[in-house]
């Protein structure tokens, strides 16, 4: 699984996986793999939040909570526009399934 470091900015992240998609367009399957990127990308953020988010709360010492909340609130943001993109998919399928032919 990809790890994302915490100190990435935000926008580097978005930046690299719209690099990463358009190079990966022109290959079988390019669209799958940068769902499958950007799914496994989410997953980490929220992994590293969870963990950040433990490690606060059972007080391990060098953990701040200024850091656990950044990491809680990337993984937030990146499931909202997975949602958001998933919502945008459906929508965009729903309206290929209903033209008239």
């Amino acid at each position: 699984m990809t790890e994302i470091t915490t100190s990435l900015p935000a926008n580097s992240t978005m930046s690299s996986v719209a690099s990463n998609s358009t190079q990966n367009l022109g290959s079988a399957g390019g669209f799958l793999d940068v769902v499958n990127n950007a799914l496994k990308n989410v997953s980490a953020m929220q992994a590293t939040a969870a963990g950040a988010e433990a490690a606060v709360a059972a007080g391990t010492p060098g953990v701040s909570m200024g850091q656990a909340l950044v990491d809680s609130d990337r993984a937030e943001v990146a499931w909202s526009a997975t949602v958001a993109v998933r919502d945008e998919v459906v929508s965009a399928y729903q309206s290929i399934m209903n033209m008239q032919f």
